[in-house]
């Protein structure tokens, strides 16, 4: 499903009109980013639960010369789905 097929899904649903559910579906995906980027841990109860991980810095190696490299540490954002909605996809 792309972008354009989820707003469509949105407004029909919402029966709301597809600038209005494209409007609030850039809302929901702006707010999950700048609590992500505070810190914050951000829990939807039946859906899951958006947080960021930190990644360790580590060495890898270059696949085109076999050289060793240093990978920065980095943030990483992860989406834990919660039961119920676990329970609702697998029937």
């Amino acid at each position: 499903m792309t972008k354009t097929e989820l707003v469509k899904a949105i407004a029909a649903k919402a029966e709301l009109t597809n600038a209005q559910s494209a409007k609030a579906l850039d809302a929901f995906v702006e707010a999950v980013t700048e609590a992500l980027k505070a810190g914050e841990k951000l829990s939807l109860v039946g859906f899951g639960t958006f947080e960021v991980k930190d990644v360790p810095a580590k060495e890898g190696i270059n696949p085109a010369t076999g050289e060793k490299i240093k990978i920065a540490a980095s943030k990483k954002p992860v989406l834990k789905f919660g039961k119920a909605y676990k329970d609702a996809i697998n029937g």
